[in-house]
């Protein structure tokens, strides 16, 4: 009977020691995943304060250019002024073009000269990942209008070719790809969350095709028993990848207690703040414990 206890005391202890032991390769693994999304996350700032410098060196070389044509017809004498025929005009327009397409070559601008004039390639990019491209070909003529184009019907391109086609191709162009490439981000978020961590949706993920405007029911533990969230995105400047309205509300039964109620609050200041997968990844990570350090 002593050995009988005896070898269930030591079961108990072995038992014990071998989930201490899952316990601590769980830790370590969540320990090097952390570190590896923080040397990603290095990396990636690392690469967007390079990419800034260059976009600020672009500019600066376009405005150089833009002051030089500038320039060299100021210093022409009234009375000397030249006929200028509108084919020259076409001319210095498809130079023009050709120049800021040279100095955005970097900035997901790209294109090539055609018979009618010039057709823009702008390619969309999230944190580093290369998404859709999209074209738009430009008839170099007086007035500029655009002969075909591939942008999806929900971007204003009627209002922007209002504002700046006619007056500032350069501005045409960045503001375009700013629309093109939040959208982007936005639906490249919706499709990880999708994709990635549906264990975590309590219901469908319910977007419009705009992807400006998010909603869905989750729970911060996939497997977990504890009452849904529902949350509601809404991006009310569509050329950028971050909500600008947030609500978290909890789904539970009963009267919401304050650790909830902090939870909750903290819940919308990481979809503020952070990249929906980004936040995710931390619900991931850490279950019920959030990672703060994704709030700052």
């Amino acid at each position: 009977m002593e050995w009988a206890n005896d070898g269930k005391s030591r079961g108990g202890v072995l038992a014990h020691l071998e989930r201490l032991e899952i316990e601590v390769n769980r830790s370590r693994k969540n320990l090097e995943d952390l570190q590896r999304a923080q040397a990603v996350e290095s990396a990636l700032g690392t690469k967007i304060h390079k990419l800034r410098c260059l976009r600020d060196e672009l500019r600066a070389e376009v405005k150089q250019r833009q002051a030089r044509v500038k320039a060299s017809t100021v210093n022409v004498e009234p009375d000397q002024t030249p006929e200028i025929s509108e084919q020259e005009v076409a001319e210095r327009r498809k130079e023009n073009v050709k120049a800021i397409l040279q100095a955005y070559r970097f900035t997901g601008l790209s294109g090539k000269l055609t018979s009618r004039g010039v057709c823009v390639c702008i390619s969309t990019a999230f944190e580093g990942n290369l998404l859709d491209s999209y074209f738009i070909d430009l008839v170099i003529q007086k007035p500029l209008r655009i002969h075909h184009h591939s942008i999806p019907v929900f971007i204003p391109l009627e209002e922007i070719s209002a504002k700046y086609l006619q007056t500032n191709i350069q501005h045409f162009l960045f503001c375009l790809c700013e629309y093109l490439n939040a959208y982007a981000g936005r639906k490249y978020q919706a499709d990880r969350l999708q994709s990635d961590f549906a264990a975590f949706l309590a219901g469908p993920l319910r977007r419009n095709s705009l992807c400006n405007l998010l909603s869905f029911t989750y729970k911060v533990e996939p497997r977990g028993q504890s009452f849904p969230f529902c949350a509601r995105l809404l991006y009310k400047d569509l050329t950028t990848a971050l909500p600008t309205d947030v609500t978290v509300t909890y789904q539970g039964t009963d009267a919401l207690s304050s650790s909830w109620e902090e939870q909750r609050a903290s819940h919308e200041n990481l979809f503020f703040s952070k990249p929906l997968h980004q936040v995710f990844t931390s619900f991931a990570r850490k279950g019920e414990k959030l990672d703060m350090s994704l709030v700052s």
